[in-house]
């Protein structure tokens, strides 16, 4: 299936997960389909993660899923069992640049970046959510809730959720007192205990409402 760069696609995909399915339509871009998703859009510390997955239809690993859908272990397991198997790459967007760009497009060019960086280059990319990133090395389609849709997207999902769970937890022995480990930076009580009595430190997104507040209080404070 011979498509220029930078096209839109608009392949009918299957409204639920299917490996026959989905075979068959890898098969079309030569094997070369790869799912795009991220994780941590919501955080108010950390980086968002991204990950591209061309998967190997003769050899998918047991159980893939939803990220959202599957027990800590099964992710852990299936992480493994996609990176031993399938064609991987992560990309993240740093706090940094989530503050520079904006959430939304710091995500979209992670997405772009992810893609990019397969060692096998991709035919077509399917990314989760409403959005087709600029700078795809291929032809891309948009796929709302993609991760329930297509073995590519859920594989995705599970390699970002993976990658950045495992990435906080070592932030949290950089930067003791905020609980990383346990919340992932997410916006938990916590956390928001410990953002106002610690204040941000580098990881935390200062564009992000509750760690502003944070800092403008801060600011009020001494002057």
């Amino acid at each position: 299936m011979a498509l220029s760069l930078q096209t839109t696609l608009h392949l009918d995909l299957p409204s639920r997960l299917s490996p026959k399915k989905e075979a068959r339509l890898a098969a079309d871009f030569e094997g070369r389909l790869a799912g795009i998703d991220e994780a941590g859009r919501g955080p108010w510390a950390g980086p968002v993660s991204v990950a591209a997955v061309i998967l190997d239809h003769k050899a998918l690993p047991r159980g893939l899923d939803d990220s959202k859908a599957l027990a800590e272990r099964d992710r852990e397991r299936l992480y493994g069992e996609i990176l031993a198997s399938a064609t991987v790459a992560v990309a993240f967007a740093s706090p940094a640049r989530i503050d520079e760009l904006n959430i939304r497009a710091a995500t979209l060019d992670a997405m772009a970046r992810a893609a990019r960086a397969l060692e096998t280059l991709p035919a077509a990319c399917l990314v989760d959510g409403r959005d087709v990133p600029p700078g795809l090395p291929c032809p891309g389609q948009a796929v709302v809730k993609g991760d329930a849709r297509m073995l590519c997207i859920a594989a995705a999902s599970i390699v970002a959720k993976v990658a950045r769970d495992r990435l906080m937890t070592r932030m949290d022995g950089i930067w003791p007192g905020y609980g990383f480990a346990a919340h992932k930076g997410y916006g938990t009580a916590a956390h928001a205990l410990a953002l106002a009595r610690l204040g941000p430190c580098p990881l935390h997104r200062r564009s992000f409402r509750p760690v502003r507040a944070r800092i403008e209080e801060a600011s009020r404070d001494s002057a």
